[in-house]
């Protein structure tokens, strides 16, 4: 469909198509685990609504960014998934919607404090240097390690007297992020393949890959599960038999469709898992 199409959608189909546009679950899911983490950190209402409202507004720029920026290679693709690249919202209303979120993700990141905001807007850049190009070489992954180690940083520099997060928060969320994006990318393996897209994930293959995605999962949920000082050993035994199981149904599902979402889902019900754990631990 052409971009003139897209011009001649209703405002309720832009808004739909903005609401696509933006990768809703993911996006909710990280705002979830801030959320969660600003109040076992002690935030106070206001607090983690300006938190909350940080994180969302940082998620919806990063994906209304990628579908603007990947518009021509989703095209090629054949990505009818994607609203820009199907027509369903004009290239430039996604573009201006992005641009927007940035602003708006800047200001509440920044009023949160300098380290709060410093270290929020480092994931937003990890996110967007991924949507630039960073997906594109053998360090497609580092952008995951880098804004999902950095989210528990900036939550527990918010809350009162700018506290370091206990140390093995950071690693399972970045152990978590670079689980996601080997779920998220190994689906698409052969569509970013042919409009030249090589990241780490392409490099390794559909087997390593899926390889590397269960064990980064499962260590994610292994550590939570025996790192939390005081962690009694039901919680460790949930934390662990629950989230390798999980991790071992993520593998099943990407080995048996390949081509689906359906690993990329399981490990948003993995993070989504792990979030309830540290509610347990923390609140």
């Amino acid at each position: 469909m052409t971009s003139s199409a897209a011009r001649r959608t209703t405002w309720p189909g832009t808004l739909r198509g903005l609401a696509g546009a933006c990768h809703p679950l993911p996006g909710l899911a990280v705002t979830l685990v801030a959320v969660v983490l600003g109040v076992g950190a002690g935030l106070d209402v206001p607090g983690t609504v300006l938190l909350g409202g940080a994180v969302l507004s940082g998620q919806l720029s990063i994906g209304w960014s990628n579908d603007w920026i990947d518009v021509a290679r989703d095209r090629a693709a054949g990505r009818g998934d994607k609203p820009a690249a199907a027509g369903l919202v004009a290239v430039r209303t996604v573009a201006a919607a992005a641009i927007t979120a940035v602003a708006v993700t800047v200001v509440l990141s920044l009023s949160l404090g300098w380290l709060a905001g410093a270290a929020l807007l480092l994931g937003v850049v990890a996110g967007w240097a991924y949507n630039l190009g960073l997906k594109a070489t053998r360090w497609s992954g580092a952008a995951y390690l880098a804004a999902f180690g950095a989210l528990p940083v900036g939550v527990y520099a918010a809350s009162p007297g700018e506290p370091w997060p206990p140390w093995w928060m950071p690693v399972v969320g970045a152990l978590l992020g670079f689980g996601a994006h080997f779920a998220n990318v190994l689906p698409d393996l052969r569509a970013d393949a042919s409009t030249g897209v090589r990241g780490l994930p392409h490099r390794l293959g559909p087997r390593t890959g899926v390889i590397v995605m269960a064990a980064s999962l499962a260590m994610a949920s292994v550590l939570l599960g025996t790192a939390p000082a005081g962690a009694s050993t039901l919680f460790a035994l949930t934390a662990v038999i629950g989230g390798t199981a999980l991790a071992a149904a993520a593998t099943v599902a990407a080995v048996r469709a390949p081509h689906s979402a359906a690993a990329f889902r399981l490990t948003v019900g993995i993070a989504v898992f792990d979030v309830g754990l540290l509610a347990a631990v923390t609140i």
